[in-house]
């Protein structure tokens, strides 16, 4: 048993100075997040929004937050099996680099603060993911959208007030598609954000986001038909029916903020 013992650190030995081990951290651990997201995330009405918001300043001050930040800095990004592992640690990682951005400016009003009249803040250096520098833009542009899943607009937060709600729990590959799916009914059940009707003018009004990234599903059969997937049957029948016309919310871009 001793020789075995022995054989067996031996091989672990071995494959860590192959693999890395202890130099990276798995792609989908993001339970220190999960942590800090129970602990500073809270139910709030802000403007007559009523929302999930986060409190930046405890989250920052927690030393859990610099361990999340180091554990995003050397993740190994070329790990991923499925798509769900892919798709849920980049939500993750958007997520973080956004709460990042406001955090390395804080005190802001709107994470647009933290960019100025000729660096946009989308495309700003936010921090090291898996040993690259990255830019908020990169994240969701060039990583995100380019993995066909529109779901992702209504789980990657841009840190405002209109945005989808922070989700008070870390998104994993197992529960990938049911967080998903919950996030798109809760964020159109809130007319403050998602989805309003007015039925004596047939019109919808839509969260601008619908309108930004309208592209992204229409291998889905498009914006009307993808969401009426996800609202009761009375919205679903406005949302097939080309009578009722859309328009969409002001965004709200201040800051969704507990105090």
């Amino acid at each position: 048993m001793h020789i075995r013992m022995i054989w067996f650190l031996l091989t672990v030995f071995l494959m860590c100075g192959f693999l890395g081990c202890g130099q990276t951290v798995l792609a989908n651990e993001f339970s220190n997040w999960d942590v800090l997201l129970k602990m500073y995330v809270a139910p709030k009405t802000i403007e007559g929004i009523p929302l999930y918001a986060l409190n930046y300043q405890a989250l920052g001050k927690d030393p859990l937050y610099k361990t999340v930040i180091a554990d995003l800095e050397k993740a190994s990004v070329s790990v991923f099996k499925t798509q769900e592992e892919k798709l849920a640690f980049w939500i993750n990682a958007y997520n973080i680099m956004a709460v990042k951005m406001v955090l390395d400016h804080y005190p802001v009003k709107s994470i647009k603060d933290a960019g100025g009249l000729l660096s946009s803040v989308w495309k700003l250096n936010v921090g090291t993911v898996g040993g690259k520098e990255r830019t908020l833009n990169e994240i969701e542009h060039d990583i995100l959208r380019k993995m066909g899943e529109p779901r992702i607009h209504v789980a990657i937060v841009c840190a405002s007030l209109s945005c989808p709600d922070i989700r008070p729990e870390a998104y994993t590959p197992e529960r990938l598609h049911e967080q998903l799916d919950d996030q798109m009914k809760a964020f159109l059940a809130n007319p403050q954000k998602g989805l309003q009707v007015d039925e004596s003018k047939q019109r919808l009004y839509l969260s601008s986001i619908f309108k930004w990234f309208a592209e992204d599903f229409e291998a889905k059969g498009g914006v009307r038909q993808f969401l009426a997937k996800y609202v009761p049957e009375r919205l679903s029948a406005y949302l097939k029916n080309d009578t009722f016309r859309m328009s969409y919310l002001d965004y709200n871009w201040n800051l969704n903020e507990v105090k």
